[in-house]
């Protein structure tokens, strides 16, 4: 097939969705498609040949009308067979510059208060069964998120502590990092060996720095920042904590999966249908982060081997090659 992947995001991080769409892309390729990319031009270099890369200035607005001409003219020149949009904005000029020519398939990420883009679209994909079960569409499919296993040899980071925790997103407000912070001041003073190691870059940089040193944590806490492989870092963790306020289907989860590092986690998306119940807080709140920690972290050996069985589901059906299939078949039904 003569493949089309939208990415609209103006081009400014790399989060999970245009992590993405990058392996499948890469993916599709592999299975013997022809893969298109149209996206902001600073992300060129993250879909390297066979995908063709075609820039597309994606910083202007959803109903910007040269954005829609520059998309709309692209399309046609390409021929597809499948347009698939990633993400509501993408959903959106997937839309409008529709023909019956080609497919239209667009992703749904994460919990929107609207979903009204993808209603145009031929075809839905939902990355997580809440997402699914709450979006109202004839045609949608439940895909959860792959990614390619981390390299077996450990990445050379120097985690600390007797017992080696790990965080990892975007330093922003919905990832809950704050909470975590405050949490983990509590929860370690029972085991004064373990150490979190919190990676990413974003705008509450400072505003944890700050927190870390007001509650005197620098002992047992490090913020390590943007870190290019934490798949394989997690190889050499006992823990993963996600403390997020809502997510899609988080790819920290699945990357730690992957490397056999034990997760826990709040009640969101993705985490909620994977983990078993003893790893999941009642809530977002610091008191309940707290507890999980203390918990898990004064069981380490029991908490790993709760989750055996998810290692092994991980590394059948949580990798870019199942993902990849997975949107074929959904392409093709």
């Amino acid at each position: 097939m003569n493949i089309v992947l939208l990415l609209a995001t103006p081009g400014r991080g790399w989060g999970g969705m245009e992590k993405h769409c990058a392996e499948l892309a890469q993916e599709l390729t592999g299975l013997g498609h022809r893969v298109h990319v149209l996206a902001h031009r600073n992300y060129q270099d993250k879909f390297p040949a066979p995908v063709c890369f075609h820039p597309c200035p994606m910083a202007l607005g959803r109903r910007n009308p040269w954005l829609r001409w520059k998309v709309r003219r692209t399309l046609q020149q390409i021929g597809p067979d499948i347009v698939h949009a990633h993400g509501n904005k993408a959903a959106t000029l997937a839309a409008v510059t529709q023909q019956s020519d080609w497919q239209t398939v667009g992703t749904l990420h994460g919990t929107k208060s609207s979903t009204r883009p993808f209603a145009a679209l031929d075809k839905l994909i939902a990355v997580s069964q809440t997402i699914y079960d709450q979006v109202q569409h004839p045609g949608k499919y439940l895909v959860y998120n792959g990614t390619r296993p981390p390299e077996q040899s450990p990445a050379r980071f120097p985690l600390k502590g007797s017992v080696k925790v790990v965080a990892a997103g975007r330093l922003e407000p919905v990832k809950g990092f704050d909470k975590l912070t405050e949490a983990w001041g509590e929860a370690c003073k029972h085991s004064p060996g373990a150490h979190l190691t919190i990676f990413g870059d974003g705008t509450l940089k400072g505003q944890l720095d700050e927190l870390v040193n007001a509650l005197d944590l620098t002992r047992c806490v490090t913020l390590a920042g943007f870190h290019p492989e934490v798949g394989r870092i997690l190889r050499n963790a006992d823990l993963l904590v996600i403390s997020s306020e809502r997510e899609g289907f988080p790819y920290i989860l699945v990357e730690a999966l992957l490397a056999g590092c034990p997760v826990i986690s709040t009640p969101v998306s993705g985490c909620r249908e994977l983990l078993p119940a003893s790893a999941l807080a009642p809530d977002t709140s610091t008191d309940a982060i707290s507890e999980l920690i203390a918990g898990a972290i004064g069981d380490i050996d029991g908490l790993r081997q709760s989750q055996q069985a998810l290692f092994r589901y991980a590394s059948t059906h949580l990798t870019a090659h199942a993902m990849a299939r997975a949107v074929v078949a959904a392409y093709q039904d």
